[in-house]
């Protein structure tokens, strides 16, 4: 019976080793190696194109700006601002960033240039600012872009230092017609994108030196941060201007489904998280409706969710089909790894979508960026450990 029992003993081990050893794989598509290109995808309006892979080995990258000499700028997520110049990356980051906070999703996050970068040089960052007690805040930085150094780097803002639990971490920055600078504050699943009294959740805007326009829509209200231009978003993860109608556009991520694109107006509450068309990670509607009373409706929204990224309204002469379509990346589609492409939204005159299309897929690359060059090509980064950058351009 002694033996017996042994035997069941070390009998029921196994059966637990060869149980853990058949654990369920992970959830996820197989990433094929991006491999050296170029490469050639039919499409359905513009047809063939070719993707070129011009720079390899980027840790996370972000954000792109161009310079006027044909330059790029590329953010890293751990904190490196990089130089794409006469087709090769500069192997040395630019000096004079400012310290990030790099941890899980937090770090540098986006670039863009002053409107009169030409004779002032300066160039803004937004990033995760390391705080007291392993704490962050989103901070938007200026700096004066000298060869391949920062100088005179100052913070212009620098929004509430929150613990890292708290996440919410990325940030997008554009100027506007008006030659303000609008950048945003992410939330991820915080109820305070509707608090007036925080910055999470929201949009803001400032003069180009930090201070306070007058103008803005709640200046001079009791309880309401007098930087905040919107409220009620979740994770703006694109934001542009609308080469075409001038509108402040952004990208915004939600969780388990309604991502979306949103026109900005002044002063609006955009939904999260009372009025969504998402559902939490682990399945229960986000809100009993995705609509009410004082919530503005999006342009286009997407659910399953694609993982929304950067955004782009294509105006250049390269792509004549693609014409006033909007480019969004996405990071995955369904809550798949694996799964992340192109998007490519098509409107009518009243910018009402009337069809989309999905690019890229068989890369299975996580999208972070999409923009238009002043070469009227598309370029485009992998969030990867080994990121990338791409460019689109016609094969015909």
């Amino acid at each position: 019976m002694k033996n017996l029992a042994v035997f069941v003993l070390v009998g029921a081990g196994l059966v637990d080793a060869v149980g853990f050893a058949q654990q369920t794989p992970p959830i996820g598509v197989p990433v094929p190696p991006l491999g050296s290109g170029p490469l050639i995808f039919d499409t359905a309006e513009q047809h063939k194109i070719r993707v070129s892979i011009l720079a390899r080995g980027l840790a996370h990258p972000w954000g792109i700006a161009f310079l006027p000499d044909g330059s790029l700028l590329i953010t890293e997520r751990p904190g490196r601002l990089r130089i794409f110049r006469a087709g090769k990356l500069d192997p040395d980051p630019v000096s004079g960033v400012p310290q990030v906070y790099a941890v899980q999703l937090a770090g540098l996050m986006d670039v863009a240039l002053h409107p009169n970068f030409a004779a002032n040089h300066f160039i803004y960052l937004t990033y995760n600012k390391p705080g007291p007690n392993k704490t962050t805040a989103i901070a938007l930085a200026r700096g004066k872009l000298e060869g391949a150094a920062l100088k005179e780097v100052r913070d212009v803002f620098v929004a509430d230092y929150l613990p890292e639990a708290a996440n919410g971490f990325n940030s997008r920055v554009a100027f506007g017609r008006d030659g303000m600078i609008y950048f945003s504050n992410g939330a991820s699943n915080s109820d305070s994108s509707q608090d007036p009294k925080s910055y999470r959740g929201k949009i803001m805007r400032l003069r180009d030196d930090g201070s306070l326009p007058p103008d803005n829509p709640f200046a001079g209200r009791a309880n309401y941060r007098p930087e905040i231009y919107s409220i009620g978003h979740r994770n703006t993860l694109g934001l542009i201007v609308n080469p075409v109608t001038g509108e402040l556009w952004n990208a915004e991520d939600g969780p388990n489904g309604s991502d979306k694109i949103n026109a900005i107006l002044p002063g609006k509450n955009y939904g999260w998280p009372v009025a969504s068309y998402g559902r939490t990670y682990e399945g229960p509607r986000v809100s009993p409706t995705p609509w009410r009373e004082g919530i503005e409706q999006p342009l286009v929204f997407w659910v399953p969710s694609i993982g929304v990224s950067g955004l782009a309204v294509y105006t250049g002469n390269r792509f004549p089909a693609w014409k006033n379509n909007a480019f969004v990346g996405s990071m995955r589609t369904g809550e798949i790894p694996g799964t992340g492409h192109i998007e490519r939204i098509v409107f009518n005159d009243k910018w009402e979508e009337i069809r989309r299309e999905s690019l890229l897929t068989d890369l299975h690359q996580r999208f972070r960026d999409v923009r238009q060059g002043p070469d009227g090509l598309l370029y485009l980064l992998t969030d990867e450990d080994d990121g990338a950058l791409l460019r689109i351009e016609p094969a015909q």
